[in-house]
C-alpha cells in the first residue's frame, strides 16, 4: 500500500473499504427511521452519501491510482442526486440542495472537494450533474470561490465578489493576487493553514481515535486548493505540505481524455 498520508495501515483500509463498498446495499436491506417514511427515507440516503465520500476519498488517502478513483466519484455523485430527491420529497421543496453550503462550513467544504475531484479528474460530465444540484437551489452567482472553481470550465458563470465563509479568503486571493509570486504565497498560506481552519468539523482529529479495526478517519485534503491551482497556472512546485494532493494536480495537467475536447468538457481559457 502506497499511502499517501502516513495514519492508516492497510488493515484498518480494509475494514473501512469492506464497510462502504457494501454500504448501499446494507442501508437498502436496514433503513433508518425519522419522524415519517420520507424522512426514514432522507436520512438513509444521506448515509449513503457519507459512506460514498469516505470509501473514495480513503482510497486516494491509501494510494489508488488516480484513475481509479472515478468509478467512485460517480457512485458518490449518484448518492447526492438520489438523496436530494428523497430530501426534497421530504421538505416539499423540490429544488432543496443535498448539502447547506451557505450556513455550514463543514458542508461548504465537502461541496468544493467534490466539484475538485470533477475538475482534477477531468470528468466535467459528472461536475455538471453535481453543480446542477445546488444551482437549482439557488446557491448560483452567490459565492466568488464557487463561481471561480466553475467558470474556467463552464460558461456563463457570474462574476461575483462576495463569499460565504472567511476560511477561503487566502484560497480567493490565490485567484485575484496581483503577480504569479503572490498567488503562489496565497495558495501556500491557503495550504498552510488549512487543517487548524476547520477544527470545528467532525473530521477534525479523527485520525487520533481510529483503531485497526474501526475509526472515521478517511484523510486530510485540500483538494479545492489543488483544483485552484490547476485552473489559474499556479505555481505550487515550493507546497510540500500532507494535507495538498500535488500528484492530482500533476495528473489534471498530463491527462487529457480524448473524449474531452469532442464534447467540449474543457475550454481553452484554462490556464495550465
Amino acid at each position: 500500500m502506497n499511502r499517501r498520508q502516513p495514519f492508516i495501515t492497510h488493515e484498518y483500509v480494509g475494514n473501512i473499504l469492506r464497510f462502504t463498498d457494501s454500504a448501499e446495499a446494507y442501508w437498502d436491506e436496514h433503513p433508518l427511521e425519522g419522524d415519517s417514511p420520507k424522512h426514514g427515507a432522507a436520512l438513509t440516503e444521506y448515509q449513503k452519501v457519507k459512506d460514498a465520500f469516505m470509501g473514495l476519498v480513503i482510497r486516494y488517502t491509501a494510494g489508488v491510482p488516480v484513475k481509479s478513483l472515478e468509478g467512485c466519484l460517480e457512485r458518490l455523485v449518484v448518492c447526492h442526486e438520489r438523496y436530494q430527491v428523497c430530501l426534497g420529497e421530504y421538505h416539499e421543496e423540490e429544488c432543496i440542495a443535498p448539502l447547506n453550503i451557505e450556513d455550514w462550513l463543514c458542508q461548504y467544504e465537502e461541496f468544493v472537494q467534490v466539484v475538485s475531484l470533477c475538475i482534477l479528474l477531468h470528468r466535467v460530465d459528472l461536475l455538471k450533474r453535481f453543480v446542477a444540484l445546488f444551482d437549482r437551489a439557488g446557491f448560483a452567482g452567490q459565492d466568488v470561490l464557487y463561481e471561480d472553481l466553475l467558470k474556467k470550465i463552464l460558461p456563463g458563470r457570474a462574476e461575483v465578489s462576495g463569499f460565504y465563509h472567511e476560511g477561503y479568503r487566502d484560497l480567493i486571493e490565490v485567484v485575484y493576487a496581483e503577480s504569479k509570486e503572490a498567488s503562489s504565497g496565497w495558495l501556500k498560506k491557503y495550504v498552510t493553514e488549512w487543517y487548524s481552519g476547520f477544527e470545528a468539523c467532525a473530521w477534525h482529529g479523527s485520525h487520533l481515535t481510529m483503531t485497526e479495526e474501526d475509526g472515521s478517519y478517511y484523510g486530510y485534503w485540500a483538494f479545492e486548493a489543488a483544483a485552484i491551482a490547476y485552473l489559474y497556472g499556479v505555481d505550487d512546485a515550493q507546497i510540500e505540505h500532507i494535507v495538498y494532493p500535488s500528484d492530482l494536480v500533476e495528473y489534471a495537467r498530463s491527462h487529457k481524455p480524448e473524449s474531452m475536447a469532442a464534447q467540449g468538457h474543457l475550454h481553452d481559457e484554462v490556464t495550465v
